[in-house]
């Protein structure tokens, strides 16, 4: 089943400052709901490992994730696939944008993903509101990581 999702979120920080911030495997970790590991394989390879729940169906992803298109500090192509045992599997990508506005930084992204398995099974509207949610939940971490008090500790 494919999904796609776009959306925006102003960061309370420089364009430099959220670029090493997206790039950064500890933060990433804090930040993506579920997340247990993440390993930076290279400058544009992860491993990951993050727990999920769509509606009655709890899985352990495990896969990768690749960055292309690289052109720093202003935008990227992260694209990945992960594994989920009998819960199924996800395949996709985000365009990501950065852009300066005034007091800090507006993310754009645009995603594309395909997932199958069990998970397909739970229809188009579930399946989308939990990825809205994930999003919306990591862009509340990852802004309250970048706050100007978060960053001073």
């Amino acid at each position: 089943m494919a999904m796609s999702m776009q959306g925006e979120v102003i960061l309370p920080a420089d364009g430099a400052t959220v670029w090493s911030a997206l790039n950064d495997p500890e933060v990433l970790k804090a930040c993506i709901p579920g997340c247990q590991e993440l390993q930076k394989l290279s400058d544009t390879e992860f491993q990951a490992t993050a727990k999920i729940a769509v509606g009655p169906v709890k899985a352990t992803f495990k896969g990768g994730v690749r960055l292309t298109d690289l052109n720093p500090p202003s935008s990227y192509t992260i694209s990945g696939e992960g594994q989920g045992g009998v819960a199924g599997w996800a395949r996709g990508g985000a365009k990501v944008r950065l852009e300066d506005v005034e007091g800090g930084t507006r993310l754009v992204y645009d995603v594309e993903a395909l997932v199958g398995g069990k998970i397909a099974q739970l229809g188009g509207r579930l399946i989308n509101g939990v990825a809205k949610k994930y999003a919306d939940e990591f862009f509340a971490n990852f802004a309250k990581i970048l706050s100007p008090a978060q960053t001073a500790a």
